[in-house]
């Protein structure tokens, strides 16, 4: 643990930026790729505005010399091979397993071969994903939480090839990022998503259904069950296209039709509506 210093991050969205930003606070060093600069320079500026608040409330008085020092630990890049030196890779791009395979060759090219390569999956199969490398058991879930600052879990999968040293690697690693790691073995939307996907799926069928309202749907939870953000607005900030793919891979891995994705949901993403990101959901955002 003590050799990691640098971590690569792939993927310069609303994980891969959360993970850059935890990374950068935890005194190592950051290196994130994407194929758009101007999504970089859009993480860039998230990171910006995040990490300022953040370090404002610890510690007003010496929050200018804290930001500018991690932020000094970050590079942004649209070069594979500005990966070459890290010593911990983050996967953290779309949830499509065709994508992330082909992003796991890339970095098969330009890392060490002792390099652990981490996925952000939030339900794609580590054991998959796995067996289309050369490095098998250097292959590990990293399943953070979002947003990534704030939340103190991360879900840690082992693909059936999972060496036991990779495992506690990652796990020490979570440590050193002010994580708590929790293990779990690798299926179909793990524990989390197999847990809150379908809650989330299920207040979109009584919405879909005329039930209630997505406030007073959202109320229910929020007051009655105590939940911190009610389920549609928690989905709105996901993100429905997320949420429409880690339900088709529940409903693909077990083929059971209580897995089914809401038609609503399919709809709105369908007509573009993916909740905070793009504007609007089953909330508008606009400003």
């Amino acid at each position: 643990m003590s050799s990691i210093r640098r971590i690569g991050i792939i993927g310069a969205g609303t994980m891969g930026g959360g993970i850059a930003q935890t990374v950068a606070h935890a005194g190592l060093e950051a290196v994130v790729r994407d194929v758009h600069p101007q999504f970089l320079e859009k993480c860039r500026q998230g990171i910006e505005k995040s990490l300022g608040k953040i370090l404002e409330k610890q510690d007003p008085a010496h929050a200018p010399a804290l930001f500018g020092s991690a932020m000094r630990r970050i590079r942004f890049s649209t070069e594979w091979r500005d990966l070459s030196d890290v010593d911990f890779v983050i996967e953290a791009v779309n949830e499509n397993f065709e994508v992330k395979r082909e992003v796991f060759a890339q970095l098969e090219r330009v890392t060490g071969g002792e390099v652990v390569l981490a996925s952000n999956t939030s339900s794609i199969s580590l054991t998959r994903l796995a067996a289309s490398t050369g490095r098998a058991d250097r292959v590990i879930g990293m399943h953070f939480m979002n947003p990534v600052p704030l939340m103190r879990l991360v879900e840690v999968i082992r693909a059936l090839q999972t060496s036991d040293e990779t495992a506690r690697t990652t796990q020490e690693l979570a440590g050193k990022l002010g994580k708590t790691p929790v293990e779990v073995n690798d299926s179909p939307g793990f524990v989390s998503n197999r847990i809150l996907l379908p809650m989330l799926n299920e207040a979109m069928f009584a919405l879909y259904e005329g039930v209630g309202t997505a406030d007073s749907i959202d109320r229910v939870m929020t007051l009655g069950m105590n939940h911190p953000m009610g389920p549609l607005r928690l989905a709105d900030l996901i993100g429905l296209d997320v949420c429409l793919d880690v339900m088709n891979t529940l409903y693909e891995g077990f083929r059971d039709s209580k897995y089914r994705p809401c038609p609503l949901l399919t709809k709105m993403v369908a007509a573009g509506c993916l909740g905070r990101k793009s504007g609007r959901g089953f909330y508008c955002y606009d400003k």
